[in-house]
């Protein structure tokens, strides 16, 4: 198969409402999308990235900077026979976390544009050793007021949901009244994680401590900065109350992850395709994770399309030794998608592999064009 062009766009999703979290409040997701077009234009894979300046330190442009450097390498496939050369192409590019949007979008549409190509889903370029036919993914809160937050919480109880990503602040009394709408809602039957987005500093952490043991929280992610100096007593008070801190802005590569498992902080990881490079560097780093007895979990960034939610339901159904699934939250979240379908789950949250070939999903271009406020095309040297 022949690749005649890439093209690259710079897209805004709008949102069908703000959300928000501690450290700001969005009304769309800036990502970028990868549109790889092989065979004179009869078969074409697309590929989305999240690029986030406080997870990896990569913007649009900067994504899109790094996609030109990447796609004019000797060594892109410009043609696509076998998965491996998409894995060799991969394993050359640069280590680190300054890249791993642009990485994940423009592996995702070369697995994509391979798998129609071959009549297949992308699910069969990987090993299945821990594959699950079904995962249940649970339900992300944003930082909302007590009314909201109500109302979030009867909605997800509708669809048979009780485990929950919640985003708290640095705001006591927000914190306290989040928690008692899931305790009104759920009572006992629900499993809380608190996401914190490094908010909190000593002083506002041990005045949670109370909220943390009376509405039996298990898990904490990222709550204090990555330079604090007390992380180690930190961790150790958190151990003593039975809560697990997760690593997430701080495991962003395997490198990141190695010095995690050093430090003995963290126990547990979150895992998120666009902030870790793509499946080739997520899956090296579960394996990791794995061999060294680390908890993981399957994360999503607030905001993504159809082509992530799909991609990431592939990393799901791949780790059924995951403790928990976040994503395809599409038409929850989103006001307009790029995908033809929304990319969701049904009752509970189960979700299974999704038809069809490559990522599964089909591009509305009207609305992919619509929403890209830039294209950069690529073509192989003459």
């Amino acid at each position: 198969m022949v690749i005649d062009r890439v093209k690259v766009y710079k897209t805004s999703l709008p949102f069908s409402r703000a959300f928000s979290h501690s450290r700001s409040t969005k009304t769309a997701a800036d990502n970028i999308v990868v549109e790889v077009i092989a065979e004179k234009g009869e078969i074409t894979g697309y590929g989305e990235g999240a690029p986030r300046p406080g997870v990896t330190g990569e913007s649009q442009e900067s994504a899109m900077d790094s996609l030109g450097l990447f796609i004019r390498q000797g060594s892109f496939p410009w043609e696509l026979n076998d998965v491996l050369q998409i894995w060799d192409f991969v394993d050359g590019l640069p280590e680190g976390k300054e890249h791993n949007s642009a990485i994940c979008a423009l592996e995702m549409a070369l697995l994509d544009v391979l798998g129609r190509r071959q009549d297949c889903s992308i699910l069969q370029y990987f090993s299945h050793d821990f594959f699950a036919n079904t995962v249940c993914y649970g339900a992300m809160i944003t930082l909302e007021d007590k009314e909201k937050i109500l109302n979030m919480c009867n909605l997800i109880k509708g669809v048979g949901i009780n485990r929950i990503k919640m985003k708290l602040g640095k705001d006591f009394q927000q914190n306290k009244d989040s928690l008692e709408a899931i305790k009104l809602v759920f009572g006992d039957d629900y499993v809380l994680r608190i996401d914190a987005n490094n908010a909190w500093d000593r002083d506002s952490a041990r005045k949670l401590l109370p909220l943390l043991k009376e509405y039996n929280i298990r898990f904490v992610e990222q709550p204090l900065p990555p330079d604090e100096p007390d992380m180690a007593d930190f961790a150790k008070l958190m151990k003593n109350i039975g809560v697990t801190l997760v690593a997430d802005e701080q495991a962003c590569s395997l490198s990141d992850v190695e010095i995690i498992s050093k430090e003995d902080i963290y126990k547990m990881v979150n895992v998120r395709l666009s902030k870790c490079g793509g499946f080739r560097k997520s899956l090296g780093i579960i394996d990791y994770l794995r061999k060294n007895g680390i908890l993981f979990q399957i994360g999503c960034h607030l905001g993504e399309s159809g082509l992530l939610s799909a991609a990431g339901r592939v990393l799901c159904l791949l780790c059924r030794d995951a403790l928990f699934y976040d994503g395809c939250y599409d038409s929850f979240l989103l006001e307009e998608n790029v995908t033809v379908e929304h990319v969701s789950f049904g009752q509970g949250g189960a979700a299974g592999p999704l038809d069809g070939p490559g990522l599964g999903v089909e591009i509305n271009r009207e609305v992919l064009t619509r929403l890209s406020s830039e294209v950069a095309t690529f073509k192989p040297f003459a």
